[in-house]
């Protein structure tokens, strides 16, 4: 018999067209944060997007780093509650232990292009199930009795890492 220990990843997409309150603050904080920073990158303006920025000047990928500082607030308002992933009865379950922001696009003249993922990452679940596009899962740590969740694949929800044990 063996047991399969995973993790998910969320990846959230926060851009332009994001609607959400906490989306609209997220995008609003990290632009501002990204225009302050990007100076020490390219005080000259001579690259307005960030992909230009990246291709010659290799040091501003610590730009993920610097702008997720104004983020870390607004994932702490989700007391470690992963976003939009729902069991099948409509309730939030899944917590993230970790994260991992990122820039994927920007311009220091056009906010319009700013963009930026946020990865969320579980603590160790037991997949015990796929039925159809839905996952059944339990909490790793709950013992002999499993409570379990029915969670569907949506699209950004992946298996970040499985382990199988053989017990």
């Amino acid at each position: 018999m063996s047991k399969r220990i995973i993790t998910l990843c969320y990846r959230k997409i926060i851009d332009v067209n994001s609607t959400g309150l906490w989306e609209r603050l997220v995008f609003n904080d990290t632009y501002t944060e990204f225009l302050t920073q990007v100076k020490k990158y390219n005080p000259e303006e001579r690259y307005s997007n960030f992909a230009q920025l990246m291709q010659y000047n290799p040091e501003a990928a610590k730009l993920h780093f610097l702008v997720s500082s104004a983020c870390t607030g607004y994932l702490n308002q989700l007391n470690e509650q992963m976003p939009d992933i729902y069991n099948i009865l409509g309730q939030p379950f899944l917590t993230f232990k970790s994260f991992h922001f990122e820039i994927i696009n920007s311009d220091i003249h056009n906010s319009s292009f700013h963009e930026v993922a946020i990865n969320f990452y579980t603590d160790s679940l037991v997949w015990h199930e796929a039925i159809g596009h839905y996952l059944l899962l339990s909490d790793k740590n709950a013992g002999n009795y499993n409570l379990t969740n029915l969670v569907q694949l949506v699209p950004y929800l992946s298996i970040h890492s499985l382990k199988t044990l053989h017990i």
